[in-house]
């Protein structure tokens, strides 16, 4: 069964990389003969879906469609015309916002609010938005390793390592997390500027979009502010912040229906949901569930045990294994699975298990950004694009995605052998 599981597992992946336009169909088709041959059973397919994240996309997606509507994201794009000289600069400060934002929400949420931007910027001066996207979702998914409420990844760490948000920054009389990641943030950046120091294109400022609704504004801001106070919150339902998303969306739209008094701004806003992008999230939460289920995932992470008795090589096999596996397999069941085992190799090392703690978050966070399925982050970039007529291929997103992530990856992994050895 292990065999057919990682077989099955491998196929799906060459499948989903080969053929971007049917993702959805091929997550799904994958999921469900996961269940059909046994490998995860019947009763466990409710609970492996990740609702939370399903709900937060649904919810943000709609809240969105409202915020573009209102042409906030268009007045947005004529103050970053009007500050920056070209498009390099553009397109840049754009990854930037997306990073400062994913720091304190959801990386998938930040992808959804800062992309319409990029959209609209790419209108304007008539050239493609498909790097300026790909940019925003890499440059989110590395930042939300900086703080406990950034991304599920770091969630994870802090309630296994009893870390609070304020150790992010200082612990135990050391820099925190936090610094390493924008150190990274910072050399990364430079590799973007690098990447597009071609694109010298001026910028010509424009006429200010006049924006007339506010509300749906205010509705996209009250998802940051709640989704940062639920993160205090101790004890809270597994699906809160898809509750707020999904809450805050029903109050744009009934405000909206009872304003205009007709029914299809409802069904109008449902058609702007990506129910392509949630179909492959989907499936791909019963896949990796498979692969958990199969002992696939515990069995890897075993073999870090036996691997050496050396500090520095152990932590240089998590750093750079947890880069790899993170590019193919979600990191929320990996990180999981890998924080025991870590915490088993620095009892047996009589070691401080904070650098092998630190090295899993960031060789896992940062190397879903390798790939366009390896972080939710980028699977909803790409699918942004889908909608908007861009096909992506693995190719043309890695170009830029593995020289970003590799430097980020390095920093952080020396960064964090320099301070926590």
């Amino acid at each position: 069964m292990k065999t057919t599981a990682l077989i099955l597992f491998a196929l799906t992946y060459v499948l989903l990389l080969s053929l971007p336009k049917l993702r959805a169909y091929i997550a799904l088709a994958s999921a469900a003969i996961f269940v059909a041959l046994g490998i995860l059973p019947v009763e466990k397919i409710f609970v492996t879906v990740d609702w939370n994240v399903i709900m937060m996309i649904a919810g943000t997606m709609g809240v969105v469609s409202l915020f573009i509507e209102s042409k906030m994201p268009s007045l947005l794009a004529d103050f970053i015309i009007e500050k920056t000289p070209n498009v390099k600069w553009a397109i840049v400060s754009l990854a930037l916002f997306a990073g400062i934002i994913s720091a304190f929400v959801d990386n998938v949420a930040t992808v959804l609010m800062v992309a319409p931007v990029a959209l609209t910027i790419a209108k304007k001066l008539n050239i493609s938005p498909v790097s300026s996207v790909i940019a925003i979702s890499i440059a989110s998914n590395l930042q939300g390793a900086a703080t406990l409420v950034g991304d599920t990844t770091s969630i994870l760490l802090g309630g296994y390592a009893d870390m609070n948000f304020m150790d992010f920054f200082f612990f135990k009389g050391r820099l925190g997390i936090f610094w390493i990641v924008e150190i990274g943030a910072f050399v990364s950046t430079l590799v973007l500027l690098f990447i597009f120091r071609k694109d010298k294109e001026p910028v010509k400022a424009m006429e200010r979009t006049k924006v007339t609704d506010f509300f749906p504004t205010v509705l996209l801001c009250s998802i940051v502010a709640l989704l940062i106070i639920a993160s205090f919150i101790e004890n809270k339902p597994s699906i809160t912040n898809g509750l707020i998303c999904m809450v805050l969306f029903a109050i744009g739209i009934t405000r909206k229906l009872f304003i205009t008094r007709n029914i299809n701004t409802l069904t109008d806003a449902i058609k702007e949901i990506d129910f392509q992008t949630i179909l492959l999230l989907t499936g791909l939460f019963v896949v990796i569930g498979g692969i958990t289920e199969a002992g696939i995932v515990s069995d890897i992470s075993k073999l870090f045990v036996k691997a050496s008795d050396n500090v520095f090589v152990i932590f240089t096999l998590i750093v750079w294994a947890s880069v790899l596996f993170s590019a193919f397999i979600d990191n929320i069941p990996y990180v999981a699975t890998m924080l025991p085992v870590t915490a088993q190799i620095a009892g047996i090392l009589q070691i401080d298990p904070y650098i092998l703690y630190f090295g899993l978050l960031i060789g896992s966070t940062l190397g879903g950004n390798i790939t366009p399925i390896g972080a939710s982050a980028n699977i909803t970039g790409i699918g942004i694009l889908r909608k908007e007529g861009y096909e992506v291929s693995a190719g043309q997103f890695m170009k830029m995605s593995i020289p970003f992530t590799l430097s980020a990856v390095i920093c952080g992994y020396i960064l964090i052998w320099l301070i926590w050895r």
